[in-house]
């Protein structure tokens, strides 16, 4: 078979991952295809992944069945729904997981994001999906909150393998990574593996452009729009860089330890005036993850463009374009900021929703 695009883009040593997961593409062994023909090697979920799969048709009406005669708890039916279907997806990517010695072929399941502000809940929460899963190549998702922070650093010391999701900002995803250092440094300590223990931090990418894109046009500005987002992952990346070496790095990587491997997450171009593949394109390189939609997926294999390493493209010109937004009146850390609080919010929703979808299917099932 020919190399693909997205091998290309995987030759550079980026990981392809897809924003995707139903019982229905493992099932169908579309799953197998996209790892077979597209390169991809991982999947995220999120609430409103979950959300969309449980309601669409009835793939999931026998185990809720089964369900309803030990709890009528729709948490709980929520939870074994979405830990079967991480489980199978997870079985499919075992491969990848054991061929990369535990680099890749990761599934991520996301901790109840109404739990984002209380770090105790969220901990203990991780911990038990992780139980519940019993998969090697399990991720458990935690949003990068203040509160977030302290059990993100509690899973690592305790070796749960980590995706930290709704990163915005710079000084956030500093604090992130800080985290996983401290975690490694207390697993260290402890006696543990750490060879065993992976994580990514993911950035969100065309959100920043969303937000910074209305209040430029607010401000007759359009020569700066659709810029913010890869600007920001570039320089995410090149703090990447910096984190991960030096001494303090240097003695970790000695014993076992694994870089964080920067995510590029929210892929897909929400204006159709920009190019729909740009945020794949501009920011290829080396010991990233870029979890697209399939639609950014088929679109990449289509037409995509593979100029080399171009993540490490322009780290001036990103830093420039900061200054020259801040000059335009537009505030970075209110952007930032905004997005935070409204990815919280989406991915509540998202989960309410979805409870409330379950104890309608459960009605509906019981009488039957």
């Amino acid at each position: 078979m020919a190399e693909s695009r997205l091998d290309k883009v995987a030759a550079q040593g980026q990981s392809i991952w897809i924003d995707l997961l139903s019982r229905e593409l493992v099932a169908s062994g579309e799953l197998q295809r996209l790892i077979d023909e597209d390169a991809v090697t991982g999947l995220t979920s999120n609430p409103s992944i979950f959300q969309k799969a449980i309601s669409s048709g009835g793939d999931y009406d026998a185990q809720i069945q089964e369900l309803l005669e030990e709890t009528d708890d729709p948490h709980a039916i929520f939870t074994a729904l979405a830990v079967a279907d991480v489980q199978a997806a997870c079985d499919v990517f075992r491969p990848i997981w054991e061929r990369t010695n535990g680099a890749d072929g990761y599934v991520s399941l996301e901790v109840d994001p109404t739990l984002a502000s209380d770090t105790k809940a969220t901990f203990e929460q991780a911990v038990e999906l992780h139980g519940k899963v019993d998969r090697p190549n399990v991720y458990i998702k935690i949003p990068a909150t203040v509160e977030g922070l302290s059990a993100i650093e509690d899973c690592i010391a305790g070796g749960i393998p980590i995706n930290i999701t709704l990163i915005f900002s710079l000084e956030r995803y500093r604090n992130v990574a800080a985290a996983y250092l401290r975690g490694l440094a207390r697993l260290q300590t402890d006696g543990g593996d750490l060879s065993k223990v992976h994580s990514v931090a993911s950035f969100f990418v065309s959100r920043l452009d969303t937000e910074a894109d209305a209040r430029l046009e607010a401000l007759g500005n359009t020569e700066l729009q659709g810029k913010l987002g890869i600007a920001n992952a570039k320089l995410a990346y090149k703090e990447f860089e910096e984190i991960f070496s030096g001494p303090v790095w240097d003695r970790l990587a000695a014993a076992g330890a694994t870089a964080q491997r920067p995510l590029w997450a929210s892929t897909s171009t929400k204006n159709p005036a920009y190019r729909d593949v740009m945020y794949v394109e501009e920011l290829i390189g080396p010991d990233t993850v870029n979890t697209m939609p399939l639609e950014t997926v088929e679109a990449f294999q289509d037409h995509g463009e593979v100029r080399g390493d171009t993540v490490r493209d322009g780290f001036e010109e990103a830093e420039a374009f900061l200054r020259e937004l801040a000059a335009a009146g537009v505030d970075y850390d209110d952007i930032v900021g905004v997005l935070e609080t409204e990815g919280v919010k989406k991915f509540t929703d998202a989960f309410d929703e979805l409870i409330a979808g379950i104890e309608a299917r459960r009605g509906e099932l019981a009488a039957r």
